[in-house]
């Protein structure tokens, strides 16, 4: 398969490093020299400044989008006219009618979409979501999320806090990750959603924290923080079943080593039995994200899922912000 990776920074080098044996045919970024140094590091593959001039080539096969998120949806929805296949890094847009914009496309279109949600294939989520579906924790009571990071000097200053570019702050970035882990454990649609945005830290109208309060239709909650003043970067996922407790620390590099806890209750109650599996190796999730698309695709199994999982969880953060728009014209009142 030949792929173009549109957006050449962090994400999409690491993008490049999943691809194995399909070719890079394009690089695509406004900055020449980051497109080229992928085409370097590959060995092969054409720098190019503009996505636009790359799409009626039909020897193209696949679009990687990883640029910022007011790009994102262009890249896409012109891909998807040209019958190209897209996987597009989460949120997929600044908001929810973006995302709309590119599920009408799609479906039109003989390709298909994946929206990078790679937190959903870290390990110890993986064994999590196995232990849940064997039933062995019973049914889900609730959960607690906390993922935060400190930034960096000048972090006010980049893209992630332009909202021209990005579209939101925090919420957006880390929060639409929490969001998509509760909804895919619970497997169902949060029919409560509250919550606050705001600025504590850095010089920026776009929050830096974000808390979050969600309900399914069963009574099911999701007690959730996301936060860019964590200072000591942290990834911690609880889900509390009737039978006991899954603990998700950790994502490897600065988060920690990632691991999963399991405490099990007991039938006489007191203290749980506890196992826990350490998984100190690089993270992988990447490559299991693009590995399960590239075979959803080879198998002819549609993907758009997906793009209504990235659309619900921008819904709720939107949803959020929007309560905070309405408590800034009451108080104006």
């Amino acid at each position: 398969m030949n792929i173009a990776i549109v957006g050449c920074g962090l994400i999409g080098k690491k993008r490049l490093d999943t691809i194995g044996n399909h070719a890079l045919l394009y690089a695509v970024d406004p900055d020449l020299k980051r497109a080229e140094s992928l085409c370097i590091a590959r060995n092969q593959g054409t720098p190019v400044y503009d996505y636009t001039e790359i799409m009626k080539d039909p020897a193209l096969d696949l679009v990687i989008v990883a640029t910022t998120n007011d790009i994102l949806p262009r890249v896409a929805i012109l891909a998807l006219e040209h019958n190209k296949h897209v996987l597009i890094e989460k949120p997929g847009g600044r908001t929810p009618q973006d995302i709309e914009n590119i599920i009408a496309v799609r479906k039109k279109s003989s390709g298909f979409v994946w929206v990078g949600y790679n937190h959903r294939f870290h390990p110890a989520v993986l064994k999590a979501k196995e232990i849940i579906v064997s039933g062995e924790l019973g049914e889900i009571m609730f959960i607690r999320g906390r993922y935060g990071h400190g930034g960096r000097l000048g972090y006010e200053k980049e893209w992630r806090f332009s909202e021209a570019l990005s579209g939101g702050g925090e919420l957006l970035d880390q929060g639409v990750h929490l969001i998509d882990l509760s909804r895919w454990f619970l497997e169902d649609d949060f029919t409560f959603i509250d919550g606050y945005a705001n600025t504590y830290f850095w010089d920026t109208e776009l929050e830096d924290n974000g808390f979050l309060q969600l309900k399914t239709k069963k009574n099911q909650m999701a007690w959730l923080h996301v936060s860019a003043t964590e200072w000591k970067n942290i990834f911690c996922f609880e889900i509390y079943g009737k039978n006991g407790k899954l603990q998700i620390d950790g994502l490897g590099g600065s988060y920690g080593t990632e691991k999963l806890t399991y405490y099990k209750m007991l039938p006489e109650m007191g203290p749980p039995e506890t196992t826990s599996w350490e998984y100190p190796f690089p993270d992988n999730s990447w490559q299991r994200e693009w590995d399960c698309f590239i075979k959803a695709v080879a198998k002819g199994t549609p993907t758009d899922y997906m793009l209504q999982d990235a659309l619900a969880a921008m819904n709720i953060v939107h949803k959020i912000y929007e309560q905070g728009r309405e408590t800034e014209r009451e108080s104006i009142l």
